[in-house]
């Protein structure tokens, strides 16, 4: 498993954790996401079981993790957090975001671990992990109905979930580099898995007043610079919610 660090002030770090060559091959690629502060990290969407290893190894290479205190799952798709129960067994007092909506469903991958969840509220919350004052987003219908992203105000940067997505080629780059090329390796996921312009279109008003300086999202890769404003303007204008029959 790779992994890049994407801001460090000093105070608040992000790595992503991805391009997981050994993974085994019926499981799709995930990037998962740690910000560090001060003696605290939380991981965001920190994968499946069948990656749990690799994440697990990757992650340790850069925190001790014993400053692993909180999680987020974002949704209730298994590639987000069906490695609950194994990472409990090495953080057994950490906090776990969710969305409120989906706590009854995600106890299913560890119901020993309820007590641990901090359920969300729709309109989304504050959270501090460290120095670092992060903001919980709600994503809802995109492509989940309760969803969540988080934006650090410090680094600009947003955990966009499954939200700017892609199903890339192995060894692609971490960074979205011809936006134009990338378009054909998210364009029908989604068409597919976004169900609704209305959703869309809020998440794009509330980002835009956001101004991230980058997108991350739980697969595919991130943009940055210029290529964030691209991606908010070629999704405002893509029809999502299409099965083509």
């Amino acid at each position: 498993m790779n992994t890049k660090v994407l801001f460090d002030n000093g105070t608040v770090k992000w790595i992503v954790f991805g391009r997981d060559n050994s993974r085994p091959d019926a499981v799709i690629d995930t990037n998962e996401y740690a910000v560090i502060s001060g003696d605290e990290a939380i991981l965001l969407d920190p994968g499946g079981t069948e990656i749990f290893p690799y994440v697990l190894s990757s992650v340790s290479e850069h925190l001790d993790l014993s400053k692993l205190t909180k999680f987020l799952a974002s949704h209730q798709d298994p590639d987000i957090f069906s490695s609950l129960p194994l990472w409990m067994a090495i953080c057994p007092n950490a906090e776990i975001y969710m969305p409120w909506v989906w706590s009854d469903f995600i106890a299913h991958f560890g119901k020993e671990s309820v007590k641990n969840f901090v359920k969300v509220p729709d309109r989304g919350m504050g959270i501090k992990v460290g120095k670092a004052d992060l903001q919980i987003v709600p994503a809802h219908y995109l492509h989940s109905s309760g969803n969540l992203n988080v934006f650090c105000p410090v680094s600009g940067i947003l955990f966009s979930g499954d939200i700017g997505s892609a199903l890339i080629p192995e060894e692609y780059p971490f960074w979205v580099e011809d936006f134009e090329v990338h378009t054909r390796y998210m364009q029908k996921f989604h068409e597919r898995w976004m169900p609704s312009n209305t959703a869309k279109d809020a998440w794009i008003r509330r980002v835009r007043a956001l101004n991230p300086s980058m997108i991350c999202p739980q697969h595919g890769a991130i943009f940055k610079g210029e290529n964030v404003k691209k991606f908010l303007d070629w999704l405002e204008n893509l029809e999502v919610g299409r099965l083509d029959l």
